[in-house]
């Protein structure tokens, strides 16, 4: 299997082929990439597109200097960042841009994303690169211009802050049976008023 950064270079060279297969290698990813970040919207489809465009128009200054995969990402996180700055430009004065829909996912999905929504946005960056992205250390460190061990400390941190917020709170004696007992009064008022 030939690599992404031989490929990039053949593509650099004129070849069609080379840039069909890092199209074929990266377009899930990518797409994966906007699709997690903005919500399900349907402008990860254009922003994947566009990213390869960037690539293409690019292509002759393109220098083996990263990983093609970090350079794919970075163009991505650019074009990320402009989405989210013409989103909050579009919306009206004195309220956030809109939130994308997020049709059809379950639950699960859904605690998980609101448990995300809660940590800081580089933690949350950092984590998503390195879990949904499958990016090094090494990687994440270069793409948002941090030192190495500051990737390991935030991603540390941003995976301990998650597990707090997905776990469900523990309530401890008294309270805990009171509360027990207050439900299922509610439940049995709640079975009674229907």
């Amino acid at each position: 299997m030939i690599s992404d950064e031989a490929l990039m270079l053949e593509f650099q060279g004129g070849s069609r082929p080379a840039f069909e297969e890092l199209f074929a290698r990266y377009r899930g990813p990518l797409f994966g990439f906007f699709q997690r970040r903005l919500n399900g919207d349907g402008r990860a489809e254009d922003l994947t597109q566009e990213t390869f465009l960037a690539v293409i128009r690019a292509a002759d200054h393109y220098q083996p200097r990263a990983l093609v995969r970090t350079y794919l990402y970075g163009i991505a996180m650019n074009l990320l960042a402009a989405e989210r700055r013409r989103r909050a430009k579009d919306a009206p004065p004195g309220k956030e841009a809109p939130e994308p829909a997020k049709r059809g996912a379950p639950d699960s999905v859904l605690w998980i994303r609101q448990a995300l929504d809660k940590l800081n946005d580089l933690e949350r960056e950092i984590l998503m690169l390195r879990e949904y992205e499958q990016l090094s250390y090494a990687e994440i460190a270069e793409l948002l211009e941090l030192p190495v061990n500051t990737v390991r400390s935030r991603l540390f941190r941003a995976r301990m802050a998650l597990k707090g917020y997905l776990e469900p709170e523990r309530k401890t004696g008294d309270a805990a049976e009171s509360e027990a007992a207050e439900s299922v009064k509610l439940a049995r008022a709640e079975g009674e008023a229907i």
